[in-house]
């Protein structure tokens, strides 16, 4: 009979309806390829030469504000650009479009040596905060159906700046990630008049087996799917379709589990851990969506040491995802943490 925290097996991803091979017992393998370097250098609370900080010249000339809280303002180097001119391609197998959009920076803190595991629960709340007021203002614009929250952290992520911020950008199709949940979660709903993550959220709080934190209104769990060795989401107690539906103590809840979740990744290695985080929720379209349910997607690569991350390459490019613990043992892993952060221990 299979053990499926010992043998090889493939789980379901609802949300995409793609497989994720699991295969437990590569994990006691030796390792002998790439390790990255750990940088826990000190850094001023404000530094001259960032263009993230207050009163700065950033890279295109703009000086920002004296910000004393958080500050936001539209990428000098956008992806996306709100005065694209309209244009299609239509060519048999070459097909193209224009793609109207706007990129923001949220810088989430004046303070240039901190992350968010070290902010206090009432400033990552001014966080969401603004994020619950650029998903009004952008989403509300007749261009835009799409506005993705995220955030890179960390150099091995691919982060260029190391001040605390993060990013979004509104556009007017659905991306790729997006469209496969919206599919997922509106066939789930036309078949059970639920949503999919409000069932799955459920289900994983009788079990308590991948549940790493929670608080009153939210909860932190490792997904059955995970990909990533310690993928996490959070996901709201009451469903909401969009983060504009929150109370304001729903606000402050996933504010203290962002705080709570990020302390256990730094705890884990004692290392400023790495990874991207993004909020999927209701397209801004101005059609109604009682299928979509919010939450939160935080794909960290670490994966042995705060030195051996997680290639996605060979077989995962070519064919299919693939991890070598399961969703339970990183969630074990994950729990038993202490919720007070590595740097104020006492020692």
């Amino acid at each position: 009979m299979i053990n499926y925290s010992e043998h090889p097996h493939r789980r379901l991803n609802p949300l995409t309806n793609q497989w994720v091979l699991v295969s437990p017992h590569r994990a006691k393998r030796p390792w002998q390829g790439q390790t990255e370097k750990t940088v826990q250098a000190d850094r001023p609370a404000y530094d001259p030469e960032c263009y993230l900080c207050p009163g700065n010249k950033r890279a295109s000339g703009p000086i920002n504000d004296k910000y004393d809280s958080t500050f936001v303002f539209t990428n000098d180097f956008s992806a996306l650009l709100e005065e694209t001119p309209e244009g299609e391609l239509n060519d048999g197998l070459f097909q193209a479009k224009a793609e109207r959009g706007i990129s923001r920076v949220i810088c989430f803190s004046p303070n240039h040596n901190l992350t968010v595991p070290e902010m206090e629960v009432a400033d990552i709340k001014k966080v969401v905060d603004l994020w619950v007021e650029e998903y009004e203002t952008l989403g509300s614009k007749d261009f835009i159906n799409h506005v993705q929250i995220f955030e890179n952290k960390g150099a091995v992520m691919g982060c260029s700046n190391p001040h605390p911020h993060g990013q979004i950008w509104a556009q007017s199709s659905i991306p790729d990630e997006v469209s496969k949940e919206s599919d997922a979660q509106y066939d789930y709903f036309n078949k059970n008049c639920k949503t999919l993550l409000g069932d799955y959220l459920e289900s994983e709080l009788e079990k308590q087996e991948r549940i790493v934190v929670e608080n009153d209104t939210f909860v932190a769990l490792v997904p059955f799917w995970a990909v990533w060795p310690f993928e996490t989401m959070i996901l709201p107690k009451r469903n909401v379709q969009n983060i504009t539906q929150l109370t304001e103590e729903e606000k402050l809840g996933f504010a203290d589990i962002y705080k709570k979740l990020t302390i256990k990744y730094d705890n884990m290695f004692e290392v400023s851990f790495p990874y991207s985080a993004g909020i999927h929720q209701a397209p801004t379209d101005g059609l109604d969506h009682p299928e979509w349910a919010l939450h939160m997607h935080f794909y960290p690569p670490l994966l042995r040491s705060a030195s051996v991350k997680k290639f996605m390459v060979g077989y995962e490019m070519m064919a299919n995802a693939q991890r070598d613990i399961t969703a339970e043992q990183s969630a074990e892993r994950l729990k038993k943490l202490s919720l007070v952060h590595y740097k104020k221990k006492i020692t």
